[in-house]
């Protein structure tokens, strides 16, 4: 079986992982999808771990399209019993794809309560993105809006674009801040208004950076609330004279939980994929093989500036060749969140969800 791991500071396409074994209270997902996100780069870099990686992905389990949650918790200490999974404290606390195998693989054995039947109209090709739609989602949530409040998103990446298709789905109106034309292009499809214009109620901050942290107090009204969905290594730089004179609040955010008696906020960001089919026609981009997956690591740094194509084939359960194909309207660079589809005839295709911090590149690839 093939997966990809982390070796020496180079990514490398294991071929010969072992078989998942399904140990109690386990089961099995054949992959469909799966992505690389910053955060694994993160831990890449600074905390290698010899497991096969990838902590968003989607699949089948027993024929049933599924999308895989995957944060690991005990169930039994206060915060898990209080539906705050994401804050477990219990020694089983761990994450899959980061410190035990995870979906860059053609099969990952995940606890029972890791997956979530997919909704009609989400293709589970597209549903590793409920697992960053659920970050997206738990901060919008966060972010208590009211009716009538004006809210803002800042950063155009893929946490920043699925923070607004979060805000438009609970029927607010939602600006966007973003560097980049063709981020705000992306960000008008899926449901913002534009861009900032005066003052908000709630800024919602996806960059990660101290730029991000400033625009955001510049935006917000006085006595208004942040939430923090950028990933600050190591320690967010916040604004000080801001802060203390406009009394802001700054609400942190992480990972996914329940609420509501255990309504799981990773069901809900698929609801959220299903009920707008835009969202992962905005994001995702490109489509490698699995055997390509270092090239296609590499490429965002290294492709040129031009519009082009990208598609991969796989073989349907009747043995014909379906091909699909993806318009590069949005392109990759550093920092790309990279997602992988898996047939189980043996084609491993990958493809890019975009996470931009810089002016669009672009490269035709097929299988």
């Amino acid at each position: 079986m093939r997966g990809v791991r982390w070796v020496d500071e180079q990514l490398v396409l294991d071929t010969d992982v072992p078989e998942p074994r399904a140990a109690a209270g386990d089961v099995v997902v054949d992959v469909a999808a799966a992505s690389i996100c910053g955060t694994d780069l993160h831990f890449m870099r600074t905390q290698p771990q010899a497991v096969v990686i990838g902590h968003e992905f989607a699949g089948w389990v027993d024929g049933v399209p599924c999308a895989i949650e995957p944060t690991v918790f005990c169930g039994r200490c206060a915060q898990c019993r209080g539906g705050h999974t994401n804050r477990c404290v219990g020694d089983e606390h761990t994450n899959i794809g980061i410190y035990r195998d995870g979906g860059l693989a053609d099969r990952v054995a995940v606890p029972a309560y890791a997956p979530v039947a997919l909704p009609d109209g989400l293709d589970v090709r597209d549903a590793s993105l409920v697992e960053p739609t659920s970050v997206a989602w738990h901060g919008t949530r966060r972010a208590e809006i009211e009716p009538g409040e004006r809210v803002a998103v800042v950063g155009g990446g893929s946490i920043g674009l699925l923070a607004v298709a979060c805000v438009r789905h609970l029927g607010h109106d939602v600006a966007l801040a973003a560097r980049h034309p063709h981020q705000r292009d992306a960000g008008e499809r899926i449901g913002a208004s534009g861009s900032p214009v005066g003052e908000y109620d709630v800024v919602i901050e996806t960059a990660g950076s101290e730029s991000g942290l400033v625009r955001s107090a510049e935006l917000l009204r006085p006595g208004g609330r942040v939430v923090l969905l950028g990933n600050f290594q190591p320690a967010a730089p916040l604004p000080g004279v801001p802060t203390l004179v406009k009394e802001i609040t700054w609400i942190g955010s992480a990972g996914r939980g329940r609420h509501d008696g255990g309504v799981r906020e990773f069901a809900e960001s698929a609801a959220v994929l299903a009920a707008n089919r835009e969202i992962a026609r905005a994001i995702i981009t490109h489509r490698f093989p699995l055997a390509d997956a270092a090239e296609a690591f590499g490429w965002p740094t290294t492709a040129p500036a031009a519009a082009s194509r990208s598609s991969w084939s796989r073989r349907s359960s009747s043995g014909g060749r379906q091909s699909y194909a993806r318009k590069c309207g949005m392109t990759c660079s550093p920092i790309w969140r990279i997602v992988s589809s898996i047939a189980h005839c043996g084609t491993v295709p990958i493809w890019f969800r975009n996470r931009i911090s810089s002016a669009p590149a672009s490269m035709s690839r097929s299988t």
